[in-house]
């Protein structure tokens, strides 16, 4: 292995370590303001997706939004519609459909929690240059979409019967 090959295992063994530390602090973060909203982690994940939809979703949105199965983004959403985040509404084109709307006063306190308990997280970024962000904003995307694709792995293996069982 060349001194460039060792570099880059160097770098792809810290990559594996940071990546585990900033997936933890993001994730005692985000347990650190679901305590303080009162809400479960999974909720508000949910919650912040919510806003990130351009209209009201189905149950069976939520449910792709979010990994879970149809019976447990039901429950969710009973979770956030008891805690007056977000309601349950017909749909005006399908009378039949049933929509989950984010209520808006309720996520403008949600994100202004968010802001207050997150400080602002765009100083993180002030010193990378617009060729640092592309790469970064690539990378979040990547990762993404890997985890979207390792979570329906996960619940498809889950849903399988055990081999000999």
């Amino acid at each position: 292995m060349t001194g460039n090959g060792s570099a880059r295992a160097r770098l792809l063994a810290e990559l594996s370590t940071v990546s585990r530390r900033y997936v933890a602090s993001y994730a005692l973060f985000n347990q650190a303001v679901a305590d303080h909203l009162g809400l479960h982690p999974t909720d508000l994940q949910c919650l912040n997706l919510l806003t990130l939809e351009r209209a009201p979703v189905t149950t069976g949105r939520v449910a792709e939004l979010t990994g879970l199965t149809t019976g447990s983004a039901t429950r969710l959403v009973d979770r956030l519609e008891r805690s007056g985040y977000v309601v349950r509404e017909r749909d005006a084109s399908d009378r039949r459909r049933v929509l989950v709307a984010a209520v808006p006063e309720r996520t403008a306190e949600f994100g202004r929690t968010w802001e207050r308990l997150g400080g602002d997280w765009s100083t993180l970024f002030e010193d990378l240059d617009d060729t640092e962000l592309a790469t970064i904003v690539s990378h979040m995307r990547r990762t993404v979409a890997f985890s979207t694709e390792r979570i329906a792995r996960l619940r498809t293996a889950r849903a399988q019967p055990p081999p000999g069982g």
